[in-house]
């Protein structure tokens, strides 16, 4: 995408990578439920179309937010995983989890990492971004 850029805006910047349904679903179900293989993406409630995964997850690698390996425990998997651009997203997250729990009718069950995360304000963040680095920067 670098390079087709509209603005110089910084919220438009960030969108124009982001701002669809399925990017940051993607990267939701690595921070949240430790997906790392294209399968276990296509399993998600939401229901994502093989094609519009290989879409997204390609435009994540190519703007650096996520990596691809092969998969040492299974030579035909390929495993992805986040780069501190795609770990430093988790406040945006978190903060879309928190209104969604406040203002919409979110099932209070898958809510509560985010509710908990945005209660804990920086400090809870911050300890969630080192456990998010040990487990995606190791394999760099």
């Amino acid at each position: 995408m670098a390079g087709k850029e509209k603005s110089g805006c910084p919220v438009n910047l960030s969108l124009e990578i982001v701002g669809d349904r399925w990017t940051l679903l993607i990267i939701r179900d690595m921070v949240f439920a430790g997906k790392k293989h294209f399968r276990e993406f296509l399993h998600s409630d939401e229901g994502i179309s093989s094609r519009t995964l290989a879409e997204r997850l390609q435009t994540l690698l190519d703007e650096g937010i996520v990596t691809r390996h092969d998969d040492p425990n299974h030579k035909l998997k390929t495993v992805y995983q986040l780069t501190q651009a795609g770990i430093d997203l988790l406040p945006v997250l978190v903060s879309l989890g928190d209104w969604g729990n406040r203002y919409r009718p979110a099932d209070p069950r898958l809510g509560v990492i985010a509710k908990e995360l945005a209660g804990g304000g920086p400090k809870a963040i911050a300890r969630m971004k080192r456990k998010l680095a040990s487990e995606h920067l190791a394999a760099e």
